[in-house]
């Protein structure tokens, strides 16, 4: 059991100050009462020094000193937010530390990798948990319980469009960092058919559209893939870092359909629209603090000696899904593929509710995928 600060709280060190964890991560914590913010990670001193006075942290970290953050007995778990790439060497060096691991999505770049994070926390009996925030927000989990429950027959056709604008320079455009469409955002679509149909896929087929703008010569502007299920069901869908900001899904059953829009975002309102026979009703989730539940639940986790469902396992078979779907691309031919079994599935029993943040905090040194400070 880790030893805390005597609160029941488990005390994170966030790895990496990009965009999204000073968007959606550091503000978060307020509402994450079983959470702590003691430690800042980052190469950056303006935005480890402004950061850690806004936040009141009194220990901040280069990544040359990350092993002393580790060592310093004043954190029990890291919020890794760093680029891809470096998923897999932060993740092991912390759990050699014996220090828990929640990593930003896509858990890593290659299947290898995630074997690798997988061995090091069980090795040193940490608990590794993937950032799936959708596992725990309402309305994708009450879309799971709309397809268990039959009230739209047979779910056959699950199709997803997820697209938005990312300025040149973006690292979500290098490929050396582990950047492309669908390790960043096609990973929600891949995950979110999984989550839905309650299974893996069994053949994958992809390909890939390039204008030839220069912000697109190291990955594709877009991709589009196609999913085989057990029992002849059929995902599909198309990802885009060139297109306007879109953001849906819709699953089609023998009696009626799903519509969710917007299906994947961070923050602000999710709808549904239910379509059984004809008729149609629309259901508004609120706006919540999606990080917030995020860390309640994985500290949750580690103070009650409980395996986290996204777990090193659901990672990893969405990077082996993605690498497949790449390796489609390449030959212009289907792929077939067999993944691990999952036993855990999200359910809405992990629904967890947090107030919306209070404010946009003003971003040091970092930008949205689009551009916008």
């Amino acid at each position: 059991m880790t030893t805390t600060n005597g609160k029941n709280k488990i005390r994170y060190a966030v790895v990496g100050l990009g965009w999204f964890a000073q968007q959606a991560a550091l503000p978060s914590f307020v509402h994450a009462e079983n959470s702590e913010l003691v430690a800042l990670v980052s190469d950056d001193p303006t935005k480890s020094e402004e950061l850690s006075k806004k936040y009141g942290i009194n220990h901040t970290y280069s990544y040359e000193e990350y092993e002393d953050c580790l060592a310093s007995g004043e954190v029990d778990a890291v919020y890794i937010a760093l680029p891809n790439h470096l998923h897999c060497d932060y993740t092991v060096r912390a759990a050699n530390q014996a220090i828990h691991v929640l990593c930003e999505k896509p858990m890593a770049v290659t299947e290898e990798e995630c074997e690798a994070m997988i061995k090091a926390a069980n090795d040193n009996n940490v608990k590794l948990m993937i950032a799936y925030r959708l596992h725990l927000e309402e309305a994708n989990l009450q879309a799971v319980e709309i397809l268990r429950s039959k009230q739209i027959g047979e779910p056959r056709i699950f199709n997803s469009v997820f697209t938005q604008q990312v300025e040149e320079g973006n690292i979500r455009l290098r490929d050396v960092t582990g950047g492309g469409t669908l390790y960043d955002i096609g990973i929600y679509c891949i995950n979110a058919a999984r989550y839905l149909f309650q299974d893996e896929p069994i053949e994958v087929f992809a390909v890939a559209g390039n204008k030839g703008e220069e912000r697109f010569s190291e990955v594709e502007e877009m991709a589009s893939v196609i999913l085989r299920f057990p029992n002849e069901r059929l995902a599909t869908f198309t990802c885009s870092f060139g297109g306007a900001s879109v953001s849906t899904y819709q699953i089609v059953g023998t009696q009626g359909d799903l519509r969710v829009n917007p299906a994947y975002p961070w923050q602000g309102e999710i709808k549904h629209y239910l379509t059984i026979n004809g008729e149609t009703q629309e259901r508004t989730f609120k706006d919540r603090d999606q990080l917030a539940a995020e860390f309640t639940y994985f500290s949750d986790c580690i103070l009650q000696d409980k395996d986290p469902e996204p777990s090193g396992t659901e990672g990893l078979i969405d990077v082996s899904i993605i690498q497949a779907l790449y390796q489609s691309i390449e030959t212009g031919q289907p792929v077939q593929i067999q993944t691990r079994n999952r036993h855990q599935r999200p359910t809405s029993d992990q629904t967890i509710e947090r107030p919306p943040m209070d404010e946009k905090p003003d971003l040091i040194h970092a930008a949205a995928p689009s551009g916008e400070s």
